[in-house]
């Protein structure tokens, strides 16, 4: 049944959503990557999308920006329609020397500044971890185009405009591979409602050194993450079936 915040209809959408922050860039995704997309969503201006690649039914979302805004969208979509897999699509900006403007990050794990999963896991600490086998899958189909990616830690922040700068020498003394602002979120509803989720990120900017992609150069790279991700989907499918 459609929900306050979403109003397609059961089977609207695929048991795999994709969700970048930006509802324009879901219906990017979904014009450009997508067989025969339709719209199932325009509830506060959150386009929703699902369509086809190479045969298989997937959909695409916005999630808007921030874990409150996630948290919700992911979560509705789990238990109101369905949905098995999430894989949030995005950018990150980069803290250490060994990671530059257009690389591509895979999210295996997310700390985060954000206070949610403490709420959720009766004030512990939780371990906000990708699905091992989305992301064993993602970096199978990246090493297969020859394209290079890192995996690690990214930090999931509250804040986009910090207050508290020096704290991103500490994120590169301990290894954070990209701050970025929902995937903490999106791990921590996905393992209380027995989902799987993965984030796949590029590099828009590195925070430390003041670089930033042009609209161009961003387009590039998101480009590939998007084919790295959809064939990491197709892996996960054709193992399931063995």
């Amino acid at each position: 049944m459609p929900t306050p915040h979403i109003e397609a209809q059961p089977g609207d959408f695929a048991d795999t959503v994709l969700m970048p922050g930006d509802p324009l860039r879901a219906q990017f995704i979904a014009e450009t990557f997508l067989e025969d997309a339709r719209c199932v969503n325009r509830v506060r201006n959150m386009l929703g999308f699902t369509g086809t690649y190479r045969g298989r039914k997937i959909s695409v979302m916005g999630s808007g920006m921030g874990i409150p805004s996630l948290s919700i969208y992911a979560k509705e979509l789990i238990t109101e329609y369905g949905v098995e897999r999430l894989v949030r699509v995005g950018s990150c900006g980069a803290v250490r020397d060994d990671v530059a403007v257009n690389d591509i990050v895979i999210g295996m794990g997310a700390c985060t500044d954000s206070g949610v999963n403490r709420a959720r896991f009766n004030g512990h600490d939780f371990a906000a971890i990708a699905d091992f086998d989305l992301t064993r899958h993602a970096v199978e189909a990246a090493r297969e185009r020859g394209t290079k990616v890192k995996v690690g830690n990214l930090f999931s922040a509250d804040l986009f405009y910090t207050p508290d700068i020096e704290f991103f020498q500490s994120m590169k003394r301990h290894g954070i591979l990209g701050v970025e602002m929902e995937a903490a979120g999106l791990y921590g509803v996905a393992a209380e409602f027995q989902a799987r989720a993965l984030t796949v990120c590029t590099v828009s900017d590195h925070i430390l050194k003041g670089e930033a992609l042009d609209s161009q150069a961003r387009q590039t790279g998101f480009s590939e993450m998007m084919a790295i991700t959809l064939e990491g989907l197709l892996r996960d499918d054709e193992e399931a079936k063995r």
